[in-house]
């Protein structure tokens, strides 16, 4: 590995040696290395590329990290990852994508995840997006996932953007069975010209099946960043959906959170909101000495946080 390479790892992923337990890293459209473990299988697709993940039932307490990495100007990079996740099973999965580009031409990697979680199965899952580098070559990721959760599952995903995408659409699809429980925490921050789009929708298809989704962002320069959550109720359900933005500069911010119920037993609430910095704690932070900018800098940090 480059230190370029090693260098995303530990953004992305937090991976500054290599990980116990059961892993995939791929590297500039190829995987570099690999390990299984006892309950946790990794198979390369034979018909397409990408990745088949296999948890076996009643697995406990193991990790798995699939991080992806771009280091070279260029590279088009499309993964198809499906995840079979066994009845009563609790893993963390820790993905991610970091691109580093030097040169002129648009780097790109697109991930579409597949989740089947069994039965009684606990599944937390983080993934995180950062760009660097210092050409002008874009930098896009887009990433879709569809995840199908049988009954009494649960499910946490922690999807966050750190800074650097150029742009990026994120396609996210559920399917909750019956006392199936999702929570989607979505954290973005954008700068410059980037673009930023975030579509999601949640099928809440069983009875007493729930959803949390948060959404924080921020918004800065001439950037521009698009949230429609969708959530439908076709059963006895719970669902909250909210989204909070911090608008910065002359930068552009809609948020579109949808709920729609088909049952008189669908308990559903949304709310958006979307604003500049208290001026207030700007200006309590500067009486410790800050500056503006290292005020909004606290602020920002502590809002995504």
């Amino acid at each position: 590995m480059n230190q370029n390479t090693k260098d995303l790892l530990k953004t992305i992923a937090d991976l500054s040696s290599t990980p116990t337990g059961a892993f995939n890293i791929r590297s500039n459209g190829k995987a570099i290395q690999r390990q299984c473990s006892e309950n946790i299988e990794i198979i390369t697709k034979e018909d397409k590329t990408g990745i088949d993940i296999t948890v076996k039932p009643n697995t406990k307490h193991e990790s798995l990290h699939i991080p992806v990495v771009i280091t070279e100007s260029g590279i088009n990079d499309l993964v198809y990852n499906d995840f079979e996740i066994g009845a009563n099973s609790d893993i963390v999965i820790i993905a991610g994508c970091g691109i580093h580009n030097d040169g002129h031409a648009k780097s790109q990697h697109d991930g579409i995840h597949f989740f089947h979680i069994d039965k009684g199965a606990k599944v937390k899952y983080i993934e995180k997006h950062y760009g660097e580098g210092s050409g002008d070559g874009e930098r896009e990721l887009n990433p879709t996932t569809i995840v199908k959760m049988e009954e009494n599952s649960y499910c946490e995903m922690e999807m966050v953007q750190i800074e650097g995408v150029n742009s990026t659409i994120r396609e996210t699809t559920a399917y909750l069975a019956k006392g199936a429980k999702l929570i989607v925490i979505e954290k973005l921050m954008t700068h410059d010209n980037q673009i930023a789009h975030s579509n999601m929708t949640v099928y809440l298809n069983g009875e007493d099946s729930t959803v949390q989704v948060i959404s924080r962002s921020v918004a800065k320069n001439d950037s521009e960043q698009v949230f429609h959550p969708t959530v439908v109720g076709n059963e006895k359900c719970r669902a909250h959906v909210q989204c909070d933005s911090i608008i910065m500069d002359k930068a552009k911010v809609r948020s579109v959170p949808e709920i729609a119920a088909n049952n008189t037993d669908a308990q559903m609430v949304h709310e958006a909101a979307i604003g500049k910095i208290n001026n207030d704690q700007l200006i309590k932070l500067q009486t410790f000495g800050m500056d503006e900018e290292e005020a909004e800098d606290i602020i920002v940090e502590a809002f995504l946080n």
